[in-house]
């Protein structure tokens, strides 16, 4: 009675019983395998949906699709892996709950129609795409980069000061400056991103989203799993390729502007403040920047943030572990370990723009501002102190807005 349980596993899914035990033949959705750095990605073809496995799991896999018994699977995989432990009927679970089985013994498994996400740009062609991304382009990138650095060390008055922001007198206009040159010049970031993955011929999309308290636009770059590792760096790249362009221009116009130009040189300085600080911002990990992708393509460890959150819960008792997972490979653990790291450092990072940037503008805009509110409501201060306020409030809401969406996604 006891081998019987051990070898039966009994499957519900809408009011219907399935036994799967190891006579058991099933039958996979449609998918797509590719070999990856260090282990294999699968790709749900019905959904779109993305998934590293080990090569235990790929060969399960492919036997499962030639029809084969889970015991005969089983007995394979135990003589071609010996090393490795076998539980097929664990992983024929895993498979179920991602919605990769169709069939148990010929019977149709019932289950939630995945919403695949509508991804487009197919407008722009690839031959538009690989204008800005060839091997012609990259060194160029490069070039402009080291450029920067060289301009910033021979001119230090370039570096961004937290009151570059105040181009005017007038609060409502210099947060409209902001935010118009910070949209801008994000879409450019993010249009950098797009134009790299139509070079490749993938469909994309964008979407309004955040960073700890700042909405930001994203762009899905979810397909970037059809392509080799090699081929995806230059895609996570793509953004900080224009943002250099950008910086780089606005450096050169502020040294050829002649003096007496205060309002043209107040705008270039906003643009160098607003890329600078993006850039910056890029190494922060734990935000999953775009060089937190790259970090994770040049080791081959993917979920970096998450098993590391659960190395860092392990070294901290005080802090409560949300799963007893173990780490998924051990071979991973030293470029977790490392990765840790670069998470602690991120966070600082996040600290000290703080308190060199934006508590001080934050602290000069009051100064500015409170005033206004004990004036009579026909003072040009009353005004700025009203409307400035409001500009906030749309900002707040487009915040809960990004984070009310993440939350709903979670959920579903």
């Amino acid at each position: 009675m006891l081998r019987i349980l051990l070898l039966l596993l009994i499957i519900v899914r809408n009011g219907v019983q399935m036994a799967i035990n190891l006579h058991t033949c099933l039958t996979m959705v449609p998918v797509e395998i590719r070999k990856d750095k260090k282990h294999y990605i699968v790709e749900d073809k019905f959904s779109g949906e993305f998934y590293e496995m080990p090569e235990v799991c790929i060969e399960a896999i492919q036997l499962i699709i030639l029809g084969e018994q889970l015991g005969d699977i089983e007995r394979k995989l135990k003589r071609r892996f010996p090393q490795e432990e076998v539980k097929l009927l664990d992983f024929v679970t895993q498979l179920l709950e991602l919605d990769l089985i169709d069939q148990v013994d010929g019977i149709k498994v019932e289950k939630q129609e995945k919403q695949k996400d509508s991804l487009g740009f197919l407008w722009i062609s690839p031959q538009a795409g690989k204008l800005f991304f060839n091997k012609f382009t990259y060194p160029f990138y490069i070039t402009l980069f080291l450029l920067n650095i060289v301009l910033f060390i021979t001119f230090p008055s370039l570096l961004p000061h937290h009151e570059d922001i105040f181009v005017l007198d007038v609060m409502v206009i210099n947060a409209l400056l902001w935010m118009s040159f910070t949209f801008l010049l994000v879409l450019v970031h993010e249009f950098g991103h797009i134009l790299a993955m139509r070079a490749h011929n993938l469909p994309t999309k964008l979407e309004v989203g955040h960073r700890l308290f700042f909405v930001v636009l994203e762009t899905d770059m979810s397909s970037v799993w059809k392509l080799a590792p090699k081929d995806r760096n230059v895609l996570y790249l793509a953004g900080l390729c224009f943002d250099n362009v950008i910086l780089f221009t606005a450096l050169i116009i502020q040294l050829l502007i002649p003096s007496g130009h205060e309002f043209m040189s107040g705008l270039m300085s906003l643009v160098v403040f607003d890329v600078v600080l993006r850039m910056i911002y890029q190494c922060c990990f734990y935000l999953k920047t775009d060089l937190y992708y790259v970090f994770e393509n040049v080791t081959g460890c993917y979920n970096l943030m998450e098993n590391a959150l659960q190395a860092i819960r392990k070294q901290l008792p005080f802090l409560k572990s949300k799963s007893s997972e173990q780490v998924s490979f051990i071979s991973e653990r030293k470029t977790i370990t490392i990765y840790a790291i670069f998470y602690f450092i991120g966070i600082a990072i996040s600290i000290a723009l703080y308190f060199i940037f934006y508590i001080p503008e934050v602290i000069h805009a009051g100064k500015q501002l409170l005033p206004g509110f004990g004036m009579v409501p026909t003072s040009l201060a009353f005004w700025d102190a009203v409307l400035f306020s409001l500009q906030i409030s749309i900002f707040l809401m487009l915040l809960l807005y990004s984070y009310w969406k993440k939350y709903r996604r979670i959920k579903v």
